[in-house]
C-alpha cells in the first residue's frame, strides 16, 4: 500500500479530516484538482460561511480557529425570521441559548487558508495537487485510486471529499437524492450606514429569499436565492440599483446599503447520498451531504462527519485494527446520518414552503412562524439545532 488513507478531495472538509487524524501517525495522502498556491492562498468567493458552537470547538481543537485573525471573526448574537414582510418576526435571543452568541461568521477563504496551514507542518500528510481521478477500485484489502495519466496510487481505506457533484461517489455505485432547486444563490459583501447589532435576518419575500448576516463594522454579507430564470434581474442590476433595491427591501433600517464586493452567483443543488459508505470507500463533506444555504449547515455538517469519521478510525488505530473495516465505516454512516437527514429534509420542506406564493402556502408560513413564536420548546429545538450549542 501506497498509504494507509487516501483522501480525494483538499477542500475544508477533506483537510479538516487529515488534520484530525495527522496525530495518530497515520500515513495520508490528499489528493487536489488545484494548485497548491490556490489552497495556500485561495481568493475571496463571497460565501461568509455561519459556524456553530460545535464548528468552533472542533476548528479550535485543530488548530484552525488560532490561524484566523479575530478581525476576520464576526458574531451572530441574535436572529430574526421574517415572513412576507418585516413585521413580527421569530426572534432567536443569544441570552435563551446559554451561550454569548448564537454563532459566529468567517469568510471561506479565510476558511480553506486555516484548514491548508494546519496540515502542513505534518510529515504523515502528503498533499499531491493538480491530480484528476478517472477511476476508484476497491477490493477486501484496500482501494486503488487511478489517475488520468494512467498512474495508480493505493491505500487500506479511501475518502471522497470531492464535493457534492462527486464523480468518485458514481464509480463507487452509491445513489444519491439529488434536488434542483431550480433557484440561485447570489451573495456579496455589503457596507451599512447603520449598526447590525450583531442580528443576522432570514427574510423570506414571495418573490425572493434574502439573508443579511452581521459581519465586523458596519458590514454585512447579504444571500439571495431567487428563481434561476429571475436572476438576471439582480445579477444585470449596477451597483447604484443593487443598494437602492435592497434599502428598499430591507425599510432603510441599516440605513443606506452598499454593494462592497462583486455579486457571486452559485446554482441550488441539494444533494443527500443514500449510503456514506461502501467497500473501504467512504463519503465526507458535500459529497455525504450537501446542504441548501437557508440554514447554514454546509460547513458545519462537513466537519462533524470527518470528526466522526475520524474518531472512529482512531479508535480502531489504537487498537491496531483495521481501519478500513466495515465497522467503521458503517458507525460512521449511521451516526453521521442520523444526526444530518432530519435538518436536511426538514430545510427542503422549509425551501419548498417558503418559496411558493399561493395564499394557502401563505397561510401555511404564518402558522410555521406562529408556532415558533408561541411555543418555547419549538423554539429552543431550532434553536439548539441551528447552533448545536449543546454538542
Amino acid at each position: 500500500m501506497d498509504s494507509d488513507i487516501i483522501i480525494i478531495g483538499a477542500g475544508p472538509a477533506g483537510l479538516s479530516f487529515a488534520r484530525i487524524l495527522a496525530d495518530t501517525g497515520v500515513q495520508i495522502t490528499l489528493l487536489e484538482k488545484q494548485p497548491e498556491k490556490i489552497l495556500a492562498k485561495p481568493d475571496y468567493d463571497g460565501r461568509e460561511i455561519a459556524l456553530t458552537h460545535l464548528s468552533h470547538r472542533l476548528m479550535s481543537e485543530t488548530g484552525m480557529w488560532g490561524k484566523i485573525s479575530p478581525k476576520d471573526i464576526s458574531l451572530i448574537k441574535d436572529a430574526k425570521v421574517l415572513n412576507g414582510d418585516l413585521d413580527k418576526p421569530l426572534f432567536f435571543d443569544h441570552t435563551k441559548s446559554g451561550k454569548e452568541n448564537l454563532g459566529f461568521m468567517i469568510s471561506n477563504h479565510h476558511i480553506r487558508r486555516a484548514a491548508y496551514e494546519v496540515c502542513k507542518p505534518y510529515k504523515n500528510i502528503k498533499l499531491l495537487t493538480e491530480k484528476e481521478v478517472s477511476a476508484v477500485e476497491t477490493n477486501e484489502v484496500g482501494g486503488t485510486v487511478t489517475f488520468k495519466d494512467g498512474k495508480k496510487l493505493s491505500a487500506k481505506l479511501i475518502i471522497a471529499a470531492d464535493s457534492r457533484f462527486s464523480a468518485t461517489r458514481r464509480m463507487m455505485g452509491i445513489s444519491t437524492d439529488m434536488r434542483d432547486f431550480g433557484r440561485m444563490c447570489i451573495v456579496c459583501k455589503v457596507k451599512l450606514d447603520r449598526d447590525h447589532d450583531d442580528t443576522a435576518y432570514e427574510c423570506f419575500f414571495y418573490d425572493r429569499t434574502l439573508a443579511v448576516l452581521p459581519l465586523n463594522g458596519r458590514y454585512c454579507s447579504v444571500v439571495i436565492t431567487i428563481d434561476s430564470k429571475d436572476a438576471h434581474l439582480v445579477l444585470d442590476q449596477s451597483p447604484k440599483e443593487f443598494g437602492a433595491e435592497l434599502t428598499k427591501r430591507m425599510e432603510g433600517r441599516f440605513g443606506n446599503m452598499t454593494l462592497d464586493t462583486k455579486l457571486f452567483p452559485y446554482p441550488l443543488v441539494g444533494t443527500f447520498a443514500d449510503r456514506f459508505y461502501a467497500n473501504r470507500y467512504a463519503l465526507i463533506g458535500d459529497a455525504a451531504v450537501g446542504m441548501h444555504p437557508v440554514t447554514a449547515h454546509g460547513f458545519n455538517f462537513g466537519l462533524r462527519g470527518a470528526h466522526t469519521l475520524a474518531m472512529e478510525i482512531k479508535k480502531f488505530h489504537d487498537l491496531g485494527l483495521d481501519i478500513g473495516s466495515e465497522e467503521i465505516l458503517r458507525r460512521y454512516s449511521e451516526t453521521h446520518r442520523a444526526a444530518t437527514l432530519p435538518l436536511y429534509l426538514g430545510t427542503n420542506a422549509l425551501v419548498g414552503l417558503y418559496t411558493k406564493t399561493t395564499p394557502l402556502a401563505k397561510l401555511a408560513r404564518k402558522a410555521l412562524l406562529a408556532v415558533g413564536q408561541h411555543l418555547p420548546p419549538a423554539k429552543r429545538i431550532i434553536m439548539n439545532q441551528l447552533t448545536e450549542a449543546a454538542s
